[in-house]
C-alpha cells in the first residue's frame, strides 16, 4: 500500500521550499547585489544615504545569498605571478650581518679584524685576518644555527657555515630554504587574499601553482593593470638607522650600508644601514590620521617585539636621525627627540588623504615577503561575461525543454510529475550554490547542464521498472511501490560512482574544473533527492486522490 508518513511529507517539503527560497535573490540578481553592497558599505562606515536608499531594494528579512558569477561569467583580470622567493633569502643573509659581527667581536685577539665582503645576495660573506683563528670563527658562528621549523626539517639547522680561505660563507641549508619558500608562498598567498579583501571584490581565487607561483583572478575588476596596482605593492616598510645624507647616489655607501632616495625630496639621497631595527612584520595596526599641522599622516602600532625594539633603540639613540623606509625610499627621517616607549608612532610627509589610506591599507594588510614578477596577465571584459552567461541560459533552456518534452511523450502524466521534480531540481542547485557561496563559472554551467539530462536518469529508472510490474500483473499501488523499492539499488549504483568522479575532480582539479565538480556533485544530491523523494511525494498525492483502478506510465 502507498503510504508516505506525515512527518516524511512536512520535512521533504520543508527542505523544496526552504532551497527554493535560498534561490530566490538569484532571479533578481543586480537588485540583491546593490542590497549586499549597501549593506556592507554601511558596515564599514559609509551610512550615506545612497546605500540607505539601496537597502530597500531587498526585503530584509529575506536570504539575500548570491551564487557568485566567475571570471568567464562577469569579466574581471587574471594574473599569474611568480614570487621572487631568492628575495627572502638574501634578506635573511643581510639581517644575519650584525649577529655574526656582534659575536665575532669578542673574540678578536683570535680571529682578527672582521669585514664584510661582497659575494652572493644569497650568501654572507665574513673576512677575517687571522686564519688560524678560522676553526673558532666556524664554531662562534655556527653556534646562531636555529633548528629548521618545519616537519620535513626536522633534526636539521637552518644555517650552512664552511670556510673559504680566510672567508667565512654562510647560506641557508637546502631543509631551511624548503621552510622558507613554503613559508614565504603561505603568507604571500594571505596578504594577496587580505589586500584584494580590503578593496572589496567579490570572491576572487587566488592558489598556488606549483612551486613559486600564484594564481590570481578577480571577478568585476576594471583590468589587469588594475589589479597589478591593489596587489603589485610590496608596502615593506622598515626603520633603519642613519649613517649620511648626501646627494650622489654614486658614492660607496661601505660594508653593511645601503644608499635610497627621499620620496620627498628629489636628488637627495640617505645613506643608511641595510639591516632595520624594526621591519613591518612587527606592525599590528595602521591607521589613516592627521599631523600636529593637520597634514594628511599614518599611525602605527607593533606589537610587544617591535616595541621593545623600537623603544630600547630611541631610548639608546636620542638626537640621532632615524629613517622610516617605504619599498626601498626614505619617507622622512627625522631625529630621535626622545624615548618612545610605548611602540607607537605616525609616518608624516607629502601626503594626499587618498595616499594616506591606501598606505594604511596596505600597511595593515602587511608586507609582501617577497617581489611579484607578473608571468601573465589577461583582462576579461564584462561584455565578454555577459556574452558567456547567455550561451549558457539558451543551453539551459534548450537542454530543460528538450528533456521535459521527452519526459512527456515518454511517461505522460507520470514524466509531468518528473518534469515538476526537474524543476525543483534546479532551483536547489542555485538555492545551495548560494548557501555555500560557490563561484559559478561556464564550466559550471556545463556541469547544470548535464545534471539536467542526468536529473531524469532516476525517474527513467523508476518508470520502466514500474511497467515491468504492470506487466507482470500487479496492481497500480503495489507496482508503484515495487517500482521504487526495485530501482533504488540501481539509482544508488548511478549516482554514487558519479559522485565519486566529481570529488576527484574537485581534488584534483583547480578553477573552472573545479567549478565544473561543484555544480556536478550538487546536482547529484538534489537530482536523487528530488527523484527518490519528491516525485514519489508527487506520485502518492495523485494516487490517494485519483485512486485509479489503472495506471500507464
Amino acid at each position: 500500500m502507498l503510504f508516505i508518513d506525515l512527518w516524511k511529507k512536512v520535512v521533504i517539503w520543508v527542505v523544496v521550499a526552504l532551497g527554493l527560497v535560498l534561490a530566490l535573490p538569484n532571479a533578481f540578481y543586480d537588485r540583491v547585489e546593490q542590497f549586499n553592497d549597501a549593506e556592507k558599505a554601511i558596515e564599514v562606515g559609509f551610512d550615506t544615504p545612497e546605500n540607505r536608499e539601496k537597502t530597500g531594494l531587498w526585503p530584509s528579512f529575506l536570504p539575500s545569498g548570491l551564487v557568485n558569477l566567475g571570471l568567464d561569467l562577469r569579466g574581471g583580470a587574471h594574473l599569474l605571478a611568480e614570487v621572487q622567493v631568492a628575495d627572502v633569502y638574501a634578506q635573511r643573509m643581510t639581517a644575519l650581518w650584525p649577529d655574526v659581527r656582534d659575536v665575532l667581536r669578542p673574540e678578536r685577539a683570535t680571529v682578527g679584524t672582521i669585514r664584510l665582503q661582497k659575494g652572493a645576495p644569497d650568501e654572507l660573506r665574513v673576512k677575517i685576518s687571522e686564519p688560524a683563528g678560522m676553526d673558532r670563527a666556524l664554531q662562534l658562528v655556527r653556534g646562531l644555527s636555529q633548528p629548521v621549523t618545519s616537519l620535513g626539517g626536522a633534526m636539521s639547522t637552518d644555517l650552512d657555515v664552511r670556510a673559504e680561505g680566510d672567508e667565512i660563507v654562510v647560506t641557508l641549508s637546502a631543509a631551511e630554504q624548503a621552510a622558507t619558500t613554503e613559508r614565504t608562498l603561505r603568507q604571500a598567498l594571505e596578504i594577496i587574499r587580505r589586500r584584494i579583501d580590503e578593496v572589496g571584490t567579490r570572491e576572487p581565487t587566488i592558489q598556488r601553482q606549483g612551486a613559486d607561483r600564484i594564481l590570481i583572478q578577480v571577478p568585476g575588476i576594471g583590468s589587469a593593470a588594475e589589479l597589478k596596482e591593489i596587489i603589485g605593492t610590496t608596502a615593506q616598510l622598515t626603520f633603519q638607522p642613519v649613517v649620511g645624507r648626501g646627494g650622489n647616489p654614486n658614492v660607496p655607501a661601505g660594508a653593511g650600508n645601503e644608499v635610497l632616495p627621499s620620496l620627498n625630496d628629489e636628488g637627495v639621497y640617505y645613506t643608511l644601514v641595510s639591516a632595520p631595527v624594526v621591519t613591518g612584520e612587527e606592525l599590528v595596526d595602521a591607521q589613516p590620521s592627521f599631523d600636529q599641522n593637520n597634514r594628511p599622516a599614518v599611525n602605527f602600532r607593533f606589537n610587544p617585539t617591535g616595541a621593545r625594539a623600537f623603544g630600547d633603540y630611541t631610548r639608546d639613540n636620542i638626537g640621532s636621525p632615524f629613517a622610516i623606509v617605504l619599498d626601498g625610499e626614505v619617507i622622512s627621517a627625522p631625529v630621535i627627540q626622545s624615548h618612545i616607549p610605548g611602540g607607537s608612532g605616525i609616518i608624516t610627509g607629502s601626503f594626499t588623504v587618498e595616499e594616506s589610506t591606501n598606505l594604511a591599507v596596505l600597511l595593515r594588510a602587511g608586507a609582501l615577503p617577497a617581489g611579484l614578477e607578473f608571468l601573465e596577465e589577461r583582462t576579461i571584459g564584462p561584455e565578454l561575461g555577459a556574452d558567456s552567461i547567455k550561451a549558457g541560459q539558451i543551453a539551459c533552456i534548450v537542454a530543460g525543454i528538450a528533456v521535459l518534452i521527452f519526459m512527456v511523450l515518454s511517461y505522460g502524466l507520470f514524466g509531468i510529475f518528473a518534469n515538476v521534480a526537474l524543476i525543483i531540481n534546479v532551483g536547489l542547485i542555485f538555492g545551495l550554490l548560494s548557501l555555500v557561496g560557490a563561484t559559478l563559472t561556464l564550466p559550471g554551467i556545463a556541469g547544470i547542464v548535464l545534471t539536467i539530462g542526468m536529473a531524469v536518469d532516476a525517474n527513467v529508472l523508476v518508470f520502466e521498472r514500474i511497467r515491468e510490474e504492470i506487466r507482470a500483473g500487479k496492481g497500480p499501488a503495489r507496482s508503484i511501490e515495487l517500482g521504487y523499492e526495485k530501482a533504488i539499488s540501481a539509482i544508488t549504483d548511478a549516482n554514487v560512482t558519479t559522485f565519486i568522479t566529481a570529488v576527484i575532480l574537485f581534488a584534483m582539479g583547480s578553477g573552472p574544473v573545479r567549478g565544473f565538480a561543484i555544480t556536478l556533485g550538487l546536482g547529484i544530491l538534489t537530482s536523487v533527492f528530488t527523484a527518490i523523494f519528491v516525485t514519489r511525494l508527487l506520485v502518492v498525492i495523485w494516487f490517494d486522490r485519483a485512486r485509479p483502478k489503472k495506471i500507464e506510465v
